[in-house]
């Protein structure tokens, strides 16, 4: 009698998506890592000095002008919230407005992301306001321990809101000149955005820092 030998299949291992960090948003963050550690060279800068020149630095702070710093710092946060509703914009692949100008909620990504340029532009403009204002009145860099801080510090993070502004025109041309609006233009506005938050982030602390922390001694 023939034996029939029947042999039962093995289930199939299941299939496993690896979802690989994109690379651009990692060499990114990497690199916002180290300038991080860039200004926290800053803040080191400064609590050094202002540790060993207690009194300069109660009789310069009195010179900075808190309402006019909080009001570009107010400024600058807002332009936070528009650079990231440019990013929702960018995210559902919408370049630009699809109905009248005056409504914010069919704006695209180039409306917000003028917008948000306006409004670092405005913070630039005002810093050199104040310093125009702080040098009448004697501040410069090589003036005191105080000034020479308090110049590089804000100077620098200027530079890199100045820098963020740059980076802002060079996504809007990109979309401008797209035939498409696609991932490339909406991973380019993602990654301004890291930047420009995170140049707010550190406007915050250094605005708290050198504005307000005198103000608890």
């Amino acid at each position: 009698m023939a034996t029939v030998s029947s042999t039962t299949a093995a289930p199939s291992a299941p299939h496993v998506n690896v979802n690989r960090p994109n690379a651009v948003s990692v060499g990114t963050i990497v690199w916002l890592s180290s300038e991080l550690m860039f200004f926290a060279g800053l803040f080191a800068m400064y609590f050094t000095h202002r540790s060993v020149s207690g009194d300069i630095w109660q009789e310069n702070y009195v010179l900075l002008n808190i309402p006019w710093a909080l009001t570009i710092t107010a400024v600058l946060v807002a332009s936070s919230v528009t650079a990231q509703m440019g990013v929702f914009a960018a995210e559902r692949f919408q370049p630009r407005r699809t109905g009248s100008l005056l409504d914010v909620r069919k704006w695209g990504m180039e409306e917000w992301f003028i917008l948000t340029f306006i409004m670092g532009a405005f913070f630039v403009a005002g810093q050199m306001f104040e310093y125009a204002e702080l040098v009448s009145h004697g501040l410069t860099v090589s003036s005191s321990p105080y000034g020479s801080v308090f110049y590089i510090m804000t100077g620098f993070h200027a530079l890199h809101v100045i820098g963020g502004l740059v980076a802002f025109l060079l996504i809007l041309g990109r979309s401008f000149a797209a035939n498409r609006f696609g991932h490339l233009e909406a991973t380019g506005a993602v990654v301004v955005s890291y930047y420009w938050h995170f140049v707010d982030v550190v406007w915050v602390a250094m605005f708290f820092i050198i504005y307000f922390l005198e103000l608890f001694n």
